[in-house]
């Protein structure tokens, strides 16, 4: 735990404070516009894989991009004129605006109920695999003297991981008893059409639960990995804001305390993996508490 608590107060006392200040209050800024004006449930609410796909681009753009230029301003680098940057930055928020807006099916039609279930099953390992070979393909182009954005293990000292995950437990056993979080958690609960959760076997919840693990992949290779190790070469430890920011807005359809703590958990686990050049610490953490929040959806509601 040492490590990462070092890492973390390193990173503050280097830390430029009105890059810091500026690109917190535009994350508070967005916050505030989401859940006043209910954005993302107005997005959500129009069927359109196009509308979908250039809305979430703007917001993403503006919560990565905006930070970027607040750091060229302010100290004087000259990434703007460097295209490889420029492309990668203006790439990133239309990839993860399209795995967002896509919505691969399997096209069983024969049980709603069944072919409901089948496609979330489907659902979030079928965009790992698209997500991680457009990301393949960026890396092989832009990055291929480094390893596969943060995909090793080599020197990795799992402890403080762990360490993490055990301070956690009793923070989610006692959001595990309040109502909203019981209404949010076990995920597959709130699936349409999925009237009770005790009508499925035991092996179709694993393979669920299986299946919305590998969500938490795609996020920490493309948050921890590419936001921060793609763009490390131009902006040193600067690269991690832009990426908390960026993160911040992909929760706005959560409750609002887990939209504002994940700006400073996804500064955190960006600070990790500036240190470390490994995603998996953070991922380990990342998948851990998912996997225990959904542990304390099924007991808490049992």
């Amino acid at each position: 735990m040492k490590p990462v608590v070092g890492y973390i107060k390193r990173y503050f006392y280097e830390a430029d404070k009105r890059i810091l200040a500026i690109v917190s209050v535009l994350a508070g800024v967005l916050i505030w516009l989401n859940y006043h004006y209910e954005i993302d449930a107005w997005i959500s609410n129009h069927d359109s894989f196009w509308f979908s796909l250039f809305s979430r681009t703007i917001i993403f753009l503006i919560a990565f991009c905006v930070p970027y230029l607040v750091i060229s301003l302010l100290t004087h680098r000259h990434n703007f004129e460097k295209k490889a940057f420029v492309f990668l930055l203006l790439l990133a928020p239309f990839i993860f605006s399209f795995k967002v807006a896509l919505n691969p099916k399997l096209g069983l039609r024969s049980d709603p109920d069944a072919a409901n279930f089948w496609n979330h099953v489907f659902y979030w390992p079928a965009l790992l695999i698209i997500t991680g070979v457009i990301l393949f393909t960026v890396w092989k182009i832009f990055d291929a003297d480094q390893p596969l954005y943060g995909l090793k293990t080599k020197g990795m000292n799992w402890k403080p991981y762990w360490m993490m995950l055990l301070i956690m437990v009793p923070l989610i056993a006692a959001a595990s008893t309040q109502p909203d979080f019981l209404a949010m958690y076990p995920k597959l609960k709130i699936i349409a059409d999925v009237q009770t959760i005790d009508q499925l076997w035991w092996w179709q919840k694993l393979l669920f639960e299986l299946s919305y693990g590998s969500d938490f992949i795609t996020i920490e290779l493309f948050f921890r990995g590419f936001l921060i190790l793609a763009f490390i070469k131009w902006a040193g430890k600067d690269a991690i804001l832009p990426m908390a920011c960026f993160y911040c807005t992909i929760h706005f359809g959560k409750p609002l305390g887990e939209c504002i703590s994940s700006y400073f958990g996804g500064m955190i686990l960006g600070i990790v993996v500036y240190h470390t050049r490994s995603i998996f610490g953070g991922l380990m953490v990342h998948l851990g508490i998912a996997w225990m929040m959904e542990i304390g959806g099924y007991i808490g509601n049992a």
